[in-house]
C-alpha cells in the first residue's frame, strides 16, 4: 500500500475552465517552463509514484466556474494512473485546493468531516489566546484540511487529514520592520492551526483510529529565528513533541534529534537577491502508533538526495521541472 503528499507548484494552470489540459507552448506558473513542459513532467512523477492515493497540494482550482477534482481526473486519464478518482472537501477561495486522488480499486475514500463541542469543524472557526492578552483571536483556515476515511481493499480502515498549513512568508512586506512584524504574525496565525489540527488528532488518537496526517505544514524544527520567540515549531505540536500520544514522522525525527547535521528536504526555492537555492523540509506524513508496526517505510523523492530518483536521468529532470516541492511516499502493508 502506497500513500503520497505532492504540492504541486500552479497546477490549477495547466488547466482550461472545463478542466481539460492546455498541453501547449504557453507559460506555466513556474519560471521559464511550459505549460506542456511542465504537464508532461508531473504525468511521468505520477506514473512512477504509482501510488494507491495521492493526497495532492496546491490542486486545481473549484468554484462556480471552474471544479479541480474534474480536471484532476482528466489529468489521471490523460496519463493512465491508478490513481484516478478525486476527492475534494471545504473548497477555498485561494486556487489551491487540497484533493485526494486515489485509485478505487484498491481503496474507498470519501470526505468525513468530524466536530466535537471542543474542536470545531476546520471550515469553521476556533478561538485561541495567541499573544496572551486573555482576549482570544478567531483562528480560520484558509485552506480547510481534508479529513478522510479511507477504507483499503486488504480490510484495513484509515484516517487520512490533508493539511496546507499557514504561510510564514512575509508577502507584500518592503522594510525590515513590516517583514518582521508580518513573519510574527504569520507564525502566530500557522501556530494556532497546527494547535486546532492537534486537538483533532488527539480525539483520533484517543479512539484508537489509525491515522495519517500529510501535507505541507510550511514549517519545520529549526526552520526559522522567529520559532525562538515561540519555543517550538508547528510540526512540533501537531506530532505531540509537548505530550500526548506522538504522531511519528521519520524525517520530523531526524531534524529535531540533529540539529546540527544535514537534514532531509523536501523543496527547493530561488530565493533573492541572487536566486540561489534554498533547500527546506515542509511536507511531512505523519502517523499513528498502529502504522509504524505495519511495516511503514518513508520516502521523499528528492532528485539528487535520493539514489532512485537520481539514477533515473529522465525522472530526475522532470521532479525538477514539474514542482518545487517534491513528492513524499508511505509504503506499508495492507
Amino acid at each position: 500500500m502506497r500513500l503520497a503528499t505532492y504540492n504541486v507548484e500552479w497546477f490549477d494552470n495547466l488547466f482550461d475552465d472545463q478542466g481539460v489540459l492546455f498541453d501547449d507552448g504557453g507559460w506555466s506558473g513556474r519560471r521559464d517552463i511550459t505549460r506542456a513542459q511542465q504537464t508532461a513532467a508531473l504525468g511521468l512523477v505520477f506514473q512512477a509514484l504509482d501510488a494507491d492515493a495521492v493526497m495532492v497540494i496546491e490542486a486545481p482550482d473549484s468554484h462556480r466556474r471552474r471544479d479541480g477534482g474534474r480536471a484532476l481526473e482528466h489529468f489521471a486519464e490523460r496519463f493512465c494512473l491508478r490513481a484516478r478518482k478525486a476527492l475534494i472537501g471545504f473548497v477555498n477561495d485561494t486556487q489551491q485546493e487540497i484533493i485526494l486522488l486515489h485509485d478505487p480499486d484498491h481503496v474507498t475514500a470519501r470526505h468525513d468531516p468530524r466536530e466535537s463541542d471542543a474542536v470545531p469543524r476546520f471550515d469553521k472557526s476556533f478561538k485561541l489566546d495567541l499573544d496572551v492578552d486573555r482576549a482570544p483571536e478567531v483562528i480560520r483556515w484558509s485552506k480547510p484540511p481534508l479529513e478522510v476515511a479511507l477504507d483499503t481493499k486488504g480490510g484495513r480502515r484509515l484516517r487520512l487529514i490533508g493539511v496546507h498549513a499557514k504561510s510564514k512568508a512575509p508577502h507584500g512586506a518592503r522594510t525590515h520592520e513590516e517583514i518582521m512584524r508580518l513573519s510574527i504574525e504569520n507564525r502566530r496565525k500557522q501556530l494556532a492551526q497546527c494547535i486546532w489540527l492537534r486537538h483533532r488528532v488527539e480525539e483520533h488518537l484517543g479512539r484508537g483510529d489509525d491515522l495519517v496526517v500529510l501535507g505541507d505544514f510550511n514549517d519545520g524544527p529549526g526552520l526559522d529565528e522567529y520559532e525562538k520567540l515561540f519555543g517550538r515549531s508547528g510540526v512540533e505540536i501537531v506530532l505531540g513533541e509537548d505530550g500526548g500520544v506522538p504522531l511519528f514522522d521519520p524525517h520530523a525525527r531526524q531534524v529535531l534529534s540533529q540539529r546540527i547535521a544535514a537534514a532531509p528536504v523536501s523543496a527547493r526555492f530561488k530565493v533573492p537577491p541572487d536566486g540561489r537555492f534554498l533547500s527546506v523540509l515542509l511536507d511531512y506524513i505523519m502517523v499513528s502508533q498502529g502504522l509504524r508496526e505495519a511495516d511503514p517505510h518513508w520516502c521523499i523523492w528528492h532528485p539528487f538526495d535520493d539514489p532512485d530518483c537520481y539514477g533515473n536521468a529522465p525522472l530526475r529532470m522532470a521532479l525538477l521541472t514539474a514542482s518545487d516541492h517534491f513528492p513524499v511516499t508511505l509504503d506499508f502493508k495492507d
